[in-house]
């Protein structure tokens, strides 16, 4: 009997006002929502997301305590940056989600504004519900929002100036653009310093509205604890937070710079389970000077190339280590992929991986290469790259753990303002 009614009760669920059989398109575990109540659900989703970030906009917006609890440690954030607290929740709304990605693409796009579009969006479609209430289609609706776009993109057209023609009044608007971008932010009382380093050091690029192609990548930035926001500062060349070599030297004028990504350590059989059987020690050393004659043929073909520095990706033995260093070139390692793939960009170098064609390979160069202390750490500088346009902000503070994406957020900015429409 009871399975009977069961059947009934699905027979029910699938048949139409007068009672015609339906079939079964969708999985029996699934649900589907219909006109008002579908309506109804985007609505409340996507309102609720916008309510969520609303009291963080403008110069008197509040931070949001953000709590993640998970397996095996709780983190806190406080922020106000609308892309990191919908990055941090989860939802299951279509509505909410829809939101949530407008906000990263405004974030990848631009840097900034990732709290006004979710919050746009949002108040639109708080009126968009009045007006379906009024019975209005919902397209009739759609195509009145496309209307006032249009409306709103002409008038800001109009609006916008240009100022690529005199480089003064350029650099003075880009600094008020850059302004705005911590209206909301903790450095809101040193806006204006932080302003003009973002644009000092995007237009070093050499960016403007007729040449906009900038790679940020040429800006570095590292922040360091200790004094107080106005002891940071915009420096020429590109820093790599990494540190010589034991027993090279610590500063080279007009190198020849090789960048490698490969591995120098003892060359090993890589074949998982192998083994090696010696019956004597005499057999283990025969074995190991076999890796270092290995090693030291594929270091003679890195010095075929002639350079003054190697910077490698990966690991550098003490063996082959010390045989670059006894000629006299500076070795860095562990330069991670991050470093590598900046620093062939910043000195017009490519990443080698073999050694045998030194006459074709491409070596980077700038005027100086040396090792500086910033804080109480130790780092190299690259001074006077191809085009002098990378540069270094070093940010100082002791609290402002967000400094940095603050920086990249005006940095982004500035960079896309450039951009000729």
């Amino acid at each position: 009997v009871s399975t009977q009614s069961t059947w009934d009760l699905n027979q029910l669920k699938n048949t139409d006002e007068v009672g015609n059989v339906l079939p079964q398109v969708f999985n029996v575990e699934s649900s589907e929502e219909k006109g008002e109540l579908a309506r109804l659900h985007v609505f409340v989703g996507a309102i609720a997301i916008s309510d969520l970030v609303k009291t963080t906009l403008g110069p008197k917006g509040m931070d949001k305590i953000l709590h993640s609890i998970g397996e095996h440690e709780s983190k806190i954030t406080i922020t106000n940056d609308g892309a990191t607290i919908l990055k941090s929740i989860h939802v299951s709304n279509p509505a909410a989600k829809i939101l949530i990605d407008i906000s990263k693409t405004q974030d990848d796009m631009v840097g900034d504004g990732t709290t006004t579009v979710a919050v746009l969006a949002g108040e639109l479609l708080r009126q968009a519900e009045k007006l379906v209430q009024a019975k209005i289609h919902p397209q009739t609706i759609i195509e009145g929002f496309r209307i006032a776009r249009d409306a709103a993109k002409a008038k800001l057209l109009s609006l916008a100036m240009e100022s690529s023609d005199d480089p003064a009044k350029q650099r003075e608007d880009l600094i008020k653009v850059a302004m705005t971008t911590l209206s909301s932010k903790l450095l809101f009382h040193e806006k204006e310093f932080f302003a003009k380093l973002a644009v000092d050091a995007v237009l070093r690029l050499g960016t403007t509205s007729k040449t906009p192609s900038a790679n940020l990548d040429l800006i570095k930035i590292i922040k360091k604890p200790g004094g107080s926001l106005k002891d940071s500062y915009l420096d020429e060349g590109f820093v790599l937070e990494k540190a010589i070599s034991v027993g090279c030297p610590r500063r080279k004028e007009n190198p020849k710079i090789l960048i490698a990504n490969s591995p120098m350590d003892y060359d090993k059989i890589k074949i998982q389970g192998s083994k090696v059987k010696a019956d004597s020690m005499e057999k283990v050393a025969e074995i190991e000077a076999a890796e270092k004659s290995k090693m030291k043929d594929k270091v003679d073909k890195i010095l075929a190339h002639k350079p003054d520095i190697f910077i490698n990706r990966q690991l550098i033995y003490n063996y082959p280590e010390q045989l670059m260093a006894e000629k006299g070139v500076m070795v860095i390692e562990h330069a991670d992929f991050d470093g590598t793939e900046r620093l062939a960009a910043v000195l017009g170098a490519e990443i080698l991986s073999t050694f045998d064609a030194p006459t074709t390979s491409r070596l980077g160069s700038c005027k100086l290469v040396e090792e500086i202390m910033i804080g109480e750490d130790k780092f190299i500088k690259f001074s006077g790259c191809a085009g002098n346009k990378a540069c270094t902000i070093v940010p100082v503070s002791y609290t402002h753990l967000t400094l940095p994406t603050i920086l990249l957020v005006q940095i982004s900015v500035v960079a896309v303002s450039l951009k000729k429409k």
